[in-house]
């Protein structure tokens, strides 16, 4: 289960609009509970490093940008938990491309931003043979 508050989503989904029509990615920050729930406790919006003519369909956190994510979270006494992207005028559901690059235990966020406007968010984990993205809640405190 993916935790989060109302200013956490609201991040992605800013992001994702910010973003459009291309893909916007970012990392998310927090502790690891029972039963392997993730609460976010802050979303770091990271530059999409992919190359200008892919960036509608693809994303790329650069290794430098994740070591200073890593270490920001570090600072803050939190773990990356997960990470986030935008899918423009597609469904909020991974891609075969995700799956290939996705990693087990992450949360994977996924926002679907239709004409600019941001709609569906969901979150997927990675089975830990790398096979299939199992959809995860998202709980939104209230």
């Amino acid at each position: 289960m993916l935790i989060i508050s109302p200013e956490i989503e609201n991040i992605i989904r800013a992001d994702g609009v910010k973003a459009y029509p291309n893909e916007c990615c970012g990392v998310l920050m927090g502790t690891v509970g029972e039963n392997e729930a993730k609460t976010v406790t802050h979303a770091e919006p990271i530059n999409n490093a992919r190359e200008d003519g892919e960036q509608y369909h693809r994303f790329l956190i650069t290794p430098e940008e994740m070591m200073r994510a890593e270490l920001a979270a570090r600072s803050k006494k939190l773990d990356v938990v997960g990470f986030y992207h935008s899918h423009p005028d597609h469904p909020a559901k991974p891609s075969e491309y995700d799956k290939d690059h996705a990693l087990p235990f992450y949360s994977y966020a996924i926002v679907s931003v239709m004409k600019g406007e941001p709609r569906e968010l969901t979150s997927w984990e990675l089975s830990a043979d790398r096979t299939v993205f199992t959809q995860e809640n998202i709980n939104i405190l209230r």
